[in-house]
């Protein structure tokens, strides 16, 4: 006889070899050993596990299991095969050990067999650890494992029942089929042979039978299939266990000869829902069980982990009883402060999504935790509690969690502390941490899950670390303001990565929600938002006079680490101090030496690789300055964009036969082979730096694919589609073909033809690559292959001729900032123009807006046709581009001419301040006729 302990109900016990388990009804757990010669036992009460609330148990041989509601995994006993799943540094302990392996898995179900152990969490996945001698733990070999391992093998099948034998183990899954594996020398896999299995194997005699119930016993295996009233049994029968008058063993599973009076029509229960009576069965060692049971008074059921269910939920929110509020507060406490608890819940189970987790899906219902939210954010006592738990949660988190079911805390816990409050942002900093913590295979599964979020819960993501970064921020620059010493505070670093690592998920991801949702617009508190880049007197004076606050120009130097807070003028300015502070600007005592780069019209490209060829490294961090040999003018900006504009085009058009020109898209490539001298490349991409470096407009015409090289981003289908739309939409169509057939008349292979020494080759794209046709399964590959050929394979020398010469032009590195399609613009300048928004920019000089000239001009320019405006745009400023700040910062001045007799004089612009210098014209007509003239001239009339 054993005593369970005065007034205590027994819920379920489990027996080992010479041990047994008593779990009572509050889930409090004691332990009897058996003695063979004694006919008594001796009760031991596990101290270990007085404060813990067990909801399941399982004994193997000589080895324990016990599951809290909190989703803790504890195990004692013998270790000699590892089945204690805690490594291999002790063969014994009697004090339960908590498996850290599982930590923050929630689990549903535990299962011991003879020296191996097995879990199942709620989402169908399965861990095995212990001896494996007969291939029991499934994991495809014969090795002990000492920590458990999961069932690859079971991966998204639906499982939701395991049972354990001797060595052998059964699994049963949602839709009835039923896996055996281990050990097979009695039939008890019930294959038809007596062979081990290393890996699940179906048991095909019971397929089309959908079973609910399995149990092993040492060597046999029973099965329930309701549909037909049957329990079935296989393995071995010696001791008459399988329950068919016989001890001879069964290879596969045949009917259990169950007692007439059972049989109703020949059958049991046929499934009907509406019978009185239920079947449960039973596997112990060498016997078997099956119950008939009214429904009323059932077979215990498993508890498990214990969740936020909605049920649950609602008596939290509508409870007005005091004496309840302890038990509420206890049950949210205990959810909430567990990895485990938190990770069970809110479970998406529409067509079975929560059985399909991965590194892709996570099989949270987000709608549901969202809705969680609102209901408790009505109760602030409720919620409040919640709160604090979650707390306790946050500083318990493990920094390697064992699956992707143990990071979905990840994705709920930031919708549960959405508030905009200061403790829910104290928590929200709590978490970044905890996320920046986790090892980085861990983190890359965490943003595979980010990235497969919903759009409106990724969104609500980022808005709550750009919110919560923002008023970091706030406090960092009145730091900054009022030290000596600029750091980033450790919580603004935190949630700023968090904001990055978001960003990068969402690049990755094709852009899910536009980059102004990570942009923090405090930034501009930095460096000033009046800070106007395009205003006089010069740049280099501007920069001496503005940027007064260093510690605030290197509190913004410091925050480049997380560029997707700055928007396009945001990396502008950063990229302008960064070369400033190169030119020596903010050096009191350097002198700015400039560059000047004396160069003939005539032999604009001769000179210009002359002088760079003979430049040293130094040369390239001083500022620029051009004069044209023989002409008057000094620069201070006009001349030197005048020069890139001029150049630009010389080496773009077809008569220079550098590049590979595309008729269809206008743009320009790489040739696979370097024209001229060998430095051509080196030196065109040291003047592409330079452009650069000092700010000019460039517009060399190539595609976005170029910017991405030189960002270390690949090029992809899209970029062909840009430079050879031809090429482009063909490939997409190979892509998009449906079916085989006509895949194989197109007659394709991995080859590409080429031009090369006046005559088209086939150049293959992998090896053998003509003796390989295209089909649909290795279709993406050969694309790849394509674009990999003409944006990398066959342009590599010239290319890296390119970003050397880049690099020597460019020696600030702040331009890594900005992405692809802001890198493009920085270089080409807007052609989206906004001629009245031009107008209303326009400062004015000794003019007042209302003067009758003023008029004039105005309406004189408006009736200009699209070219003849943009050839004003080049007249002003060296160039028919806007700058990449855009037309909403581009501005000009007109300033009076102040001449005796204006009708005699032209509109004269000054390139390097964007001024247009404009005489007081007597009526109209002369100020068209004008200012026409200096337009069609206006190489001749911009000089400075």
């Amino acid at each position: 006889c054993v005593n369970s302990g005065k007034d205590r109900r027994v819920h379920s016990l489990d027996c080992g070899a010479a041990h047994m388990l008593i779990l009572s009804s509050d889930g409090k757990l004691s332990e009897h050993s058996i003695s063979a010669t004694a006919n008594k036992s001796e009760m031991r009460l596990l101290k270990e596990l007085r404060d813990k609330y067990i909801v399941q148990i399982a004994c193997g041989d000589h080895h324990s299991m016990a599951l809290s509601k909190g989703g803790e995994l504890f195990t004692w006993g013998q270790n000699s095969h590892g089945q204690l799943g805690v490594g291999n540094q002790t063969a014994f302990t009697n004090k339960p050990q908590l498996v850290q392996e599982l930590r923050g898995i929630p689990l549903a179900q535990i299962a011991a067999g003879g020296t191996h152990s097995l879990v199942l969490s709620l989402s169908g996945a399965v861990y095995s650890w212990g001896k494996n001698d007969f291939g029991q733990l499934g994991l495809g070999d014969i090795e002990n494992k000492y920590y458990p391992s999961y069932i690859r093998a079971l991966e998204h099948k639906k499982t939701v029942y395991i049972s354990c034998g001797a060595e052998h183990t059964a699994v049963l899954s949602q839709d009835g089929l039923v896996c055996t594996f281990g050990a097979g020398d009695y039939g008890q896999l019930g294959h038809n042979s007596t062979r081990n299995e290393l890996t699940p194997r179906i048991v095909t005699e019971l397929f089309g039978a959908r079973v609910s119930q399995i149990a092993c016993g040492r060597w046999h295996t029973l099965v329930y299939v309701p549909s037909l009233g049957k329990v079935y049994s296989f393995g071995c029968g010696a001791e008459g266990q399988l329950g068919n008058r016989d001890t001879s063993n069964q290879l596969i599973p045949l009917p259990v000869e169950l007692p007439s009076d059972w049989v109703n029509g020949g059958k049991l229960n046929q499934g009907n829902s509406t019978s009185e009576k239920v079947i449960q069965i039973i596997a112990g060692g060498n016997q078997s069980i099956v119950l008939c049971l009214k429904k009323k008074n059932p077979y215990v059921t498993l508890n498990g982990t214990a969740i936020a269910e909605d049920k649950e939920v609602d008596k939290w929110i509508s409870n007005s009883d005091p004496k309840q509020w302890e038990t509420i507060k206890k049950t949210i406490w205990l959810i909430f402060s567990s990895e485990a608890c938190v990770n069970g819940s809110f479970l998406d189970k529409s067509r079975d999504k929560h059985f399909r987790t991965s590194k892709e899906i996570s099989g949270v219902d987000m709608s549901a935790v969202l809705l969680f939210y609102e209901k408790m954010n009505k109760k602030p006592k409720v919620f409040q509690e919640m709160i604090s738990a979650v707390e306790k949660l946050l500083s318990l988190l493990s920094s390697s969690p064992s699956s992707p079911e143990a990071l979905r805390l990840y994705l709920i816990i930031p919708v549960l502390l959405r508030g905009q409050d200061n403790m829910s942002d104290c928590l929200l900093d709590r978490l970044a941490a905890a996320i920046l913590s986790l090892q980085q295979k861990d983190l890359k599964v965490l943003e595979s899950l980010w990235s497969n979020l919903e759009i409106s819960f990724f969104k609500d993501l980022v808005s709550i670390y750009q919110r919560v970064s923002r008023i970091n921020l706030c406090l960092f620059i009145m730091q900054a303001r009022n030290s000596e010493e600029v750091t980033c505070e450790p919580h603004l670093n935190r949630t700023l990565k968090m904001l990055q690592i978001l960003y990068q998920v969402n690049s990755s991801a094709g852009f899910k929600i536009q980059e102004n949702n990570f942009y923090v617009p405090e930034v501009k508190m930095i460096w000033g938002q009046d800070w106007d880049l395009d205003e006089g007197p010069t740049f280099e004076q501007r920069i001496k006079n503005e940027i007064s606050k260093r510690l605030e120009t290197r509190a913004l130097l410091k925050l480049t680490a997380y560029p997707c807070i700055f928007d396009m003028q945001d990396k502008i300015v950063v990229y302008d101090i960064d070369r400033q502070i190169l030119f020596g600007i903010y050096n009191e005592n350097s002198f700015l030496v400039p560059w000047f780069l004396a160069i003939r019209r005539a032999h604009l490209v001769d000179d210009v690789w002359q002088n760079l060829r003979s430049a040293a490294p130094k040369t390239f961090e001083k500022f620029l300055k051009v004069h044209f040999v023989g002409e008057q003018g000094i620069d201070d900006g006009g001349l030197s964009q005048e020069f890139f504009t001029i150049i630009t085009r010389e080496l773009c058009c077809p008569e220079a036969q550098i590049f590979r020109r595309f008729e269809d898209s206008k743009l320009i490539w790489f040739p696979s082979q370097v024209p001229g001298s060998e430095d051509t490349f080196f030196l065109i991409g040291t003047l592409f730096g330079m452009a650069l470096y000092n700010m000019k407009i460039a517009p060399f015409h190539f595609p976005l694919a170029l910017y991405k090289k030189l960002l270390d981003i690949p090029p992809t289908l899209e970029d062909l589609k840009e430079l050879s739309p031809t090429e482009g939409r063909n490939l997409q169509e190979i892509l998009d073909e449906d079916y085989d057939d006509i895949l194989e008349n197109m007659m394709i292979d991995f080859t590409i033809m080429k031009e090369q020494g006046g005559s088209i080759v086939s150049i293959e794209l992998k090896e053998n690559g003509a003796d390989i046709p295209i089909t649909k399964h290795n279709r993406k590959e050969y694309v790849d292959a394509y674009v990999n050929y003409v944006f990398n394979e066959s342009v590599k020398k010239p290319f890296e001729d390119f970003r050397s010469g880049f690099l020597r032009g460019c020696p600030a590195k702040k331009w890594k900032l900005f992405l692809p399609i802001e890198f493009l613009t920085v270089f080409r300048g807007h052609t989206k123009y906004d001629w009245k928004l031009l107008e209303e920019n326009t400062k004015y000089e000794d003019y007042e807006k209302s003067d009758q000239t003023i008029k004039n001009f105005w309406t004189v320019f408006h009736e200009l046709p699209e070219e003849k405006k943009k050839n004003f745009l080049a007249f002003l400023t060296g160039t028919d581009r806007i700058p990449a700040e855009g037309m909403r910062h581009f501005q000009f001045t007109i300033a009076d001419f102040k001449k005796e007799n204006p009708d005699l004089f032209h509109p004269v612009a000054n390139t390097c301040y964007h001024v247009l210098m404009l005489p007081r014209y007597s009526n109209e007509e002369i100020l068209r006729e004008k200012f026409l003239n200096a337009l069609e001239f206006y190489e001749k009339f911009s000089l400075s």
